[in-house]
């Protein structure tokens, strides 16, 4: 038996710290990923004493705490983000859900700073990011940092149950049945801020997508939305991780 039997997780949460940092989507120290262990405790990135950064994530900065930020195991001089409320509410308000995404996209802070809407004018360029769009993205007002539960809370009545949240002047909060779902919901989330930001820059409005359109453009399912392009991105980060000065 290994000895430790939550290292698999550990590894997944760092690699989507990575895919996070070639993406753009987290800068140094900033931002955070989390996958839920059981009812009572979580995986979480948290900083450490050899920090390296977001994209540098390793399975050693991954550490088990119950939800209110206790250890569960050697810290070794590592401590909790103090935004650790977000994880921990979401878990333990939406069971469906196992790990959350916390980050600061450039995009999604200036949509939510200019207050562009966030339109499904494009298909099956990006499907799933098309449907985050259909389903509207709620934005929590405050431009503060979530360090308390009620103020998770406060930020969780905002999100309701959508996969993703904008926070004004700060980031954004995503959750997801697995890791990998949060993390290429993300992305997706990122992509649709970046559209929307280019067509405003440019004085395009086009129209939504019609019904008929919309009709022709399927569902293709976790396999392919998650897994396959977990994997791609993945494979992207480690290469870019590959390429960049030590």
């Amino acid at each position: 038996m290994s000895a430790d039997p939550l290292l698999a997780a550990r590894e997944k949460v760092a690699l989507a710290c990575r895919i996070l940092g070639a993406r753009r989507l987290v800068e140094s120290i900033l931002g955070h990923v989390s996958v839920r262990v059981d009812d009572a405790s979580v995986l979480i990135r948290c900083r450490g004493p050899r920090e390296r950064g977001v994209a540098r994530t390793t399975a050693a900065d991954i550490r088990h705490v119950d939800l209110d930020g206790n250890p569960l195991e050697a810290m070794d001089g590592w401590e909790v983000p103090k935004e650790l409320p977000i994880h921990t509410r979401l878990l333990a308000k939406r069971p469906e859900m196992g790990a959350v995404v916390h980050a600061h996209p450039t995009a999604a802070l200036i949509a939510g700073l200019a207050g562009p809407e966030l339109r499904a004018v494009f298909g099956a360029y990006n499907l799933p990011a098309m449907r985050l769009a259909l389903d509207g993205v709620p934005v929590y007002d405050r431009p503060i940092l979530i360090t308390r539960n009620e103020l998770a809370d406060e930020m969780l009545a905002v999100m309701g149950d959508r996969r993703v949240c904008i926070l004004r002047g700060h980031g954004i909060t995503v959750a997801g049945e697995s890791v990998e779902q949060a993390t290429v919901t993300a992305v997706d989330l990122d992509e649709l801020c970046s559209i929307t930001l280019r067509l405003a820059e440019l004085g395009a409005s086009p129209p939504a997508i019609g019904a008929d359109d919309l009709a022709e453009l399927p569902d293709l399912g976790s396999s392919f939305n998650d897994v396959l392009r977990w994997q791609a991105l993945a494979a992207d980060a480690d290469a870019a991780l590959d390429a960049s000065p030590d």
